[in-house]
Parts: structure tokens; sequence; C-alpha cells
């Protein structure tokens, strides 16, 4: 024969007459709220921003925010080696390689380059291990940058933007 596993079942807890409408509940709620109301209207405490008008003080310890940086003849640095994207915890980096074409010899003289550079920041952490694992120092967390966005393509950086910020246009492109 089988052992028999035995479970004990706790008691349910017993709700005072209070607790039964709720009124505890939702007084510690209202109490919050008075609160907060008490010191803004009073205290004239602000908890928010007014943002454009005021910019928000980064951390000391943000890293900043993605960029892309050029070789001294003014190439791209990105090879497409996928080191930043298989290390990246958070999955937000995609990259799609393509093959050098012989009229694009302003890249670099490797045999692939990204076509497609994403970081998507609803996804990044920004802990800065793209940037450590990048084995030609392309892509580097420096600067502040804004997080304001009014959709979600706003916060999904291109290379093209990450490029814009440090060093203008892709050469070749006209502005």
């Amino acid at each position: 024969m089988g052992t028999v596993n035995v479970v004990n079942v706790a008691k349910r807890h017993q709700f005072s007459w209070y607790e039964k409408f709720y009124f505890w509940s939702i007084g510690k709620g209202m109490w919050i709220t008075i609160k907060h109301f008490i010191k803004v209207a009073l205290f004239n405490k602000q908890v928010t921003i007014e943002y454009p008008e005021k910019k928000r003080q980064y951390s000391t310890r943000f890293r900043g925010m993605h960029s892309m940086k050029r070789d001294e003849q003014g190439r791209e640095r990105c090879t497409a080696c996928f080191c930043c994207m298989w290390i990246c915890p958070a999955n937000a980096i995609l990259i799609q390689a393509e093959h050098v074409p012989s009229d694009r010899q302003h890249l670099h003289p490797e045999d692939k380059y990204a076509q497609k550079f994403e970081i998507n920041l609803l996804r990044c952490i920004f802990c800065g291990l793209c940037e450590e694992a990048c084995p030609k120092g392309a892509i580097y967390l420096d600067g502040t940058g804004e997080m304001a966005a009014d959709n979600r393509e706003d916060l999904i950086l291109t290379k093209e933007r990450m490029m814009e910020k440090s060093g203008g246009p892709l050469i070749g492109q006209r502005n």
C-alpha cells in the first residue's frame, strides 16, 4: 500500500463587522488621498514636475542614452557581430546584418554591417552590458536624453537616431 499525504487546511480569517463592509479599507485609502491633498493644497509641496518647462534631474548613477560611434575615418564601427544583442538581458536590441556592398565603403572594411540596429527603450534596463560586449567600441551609453514620448515608436532608438547624436547624419545622406 502507498502512503497517504495529509494536508492541513488553515482556518479562514473571520472578518469583523467593519471589515465586512469594507469601511476600514475605504477609510485607509481616503486617508492617504487626504494626506496628499493637504501637502499640495496647504504646504505647496508639488509631487510632479512641470515638463517640459522643468527638466528632471538625473541620478549621478545614470549611465546615459545609447549612441553609436564612428572610427577615425568617419565610418560606422558596428560590424553586426551580434555580441550586444546576445548579451542583453532584457532582449531589447534587434540587429539585422547585411553584406557590405562595394558602393558603401564608408561603412568599414569588414564583410557585413548592421542594416537595421534598434534598441527598444521600453525594454532596456540601462545595464551597460551592450557597451562592454562590443568588441569594436561602436555602442556607448553617454550623455543625457529625454525619455518622454507621445507613442511607443518614439521610444525605439534606430541606428540613424543614435548616429545623429554622435556626429551628424550618416555619410552619404543629405539633410
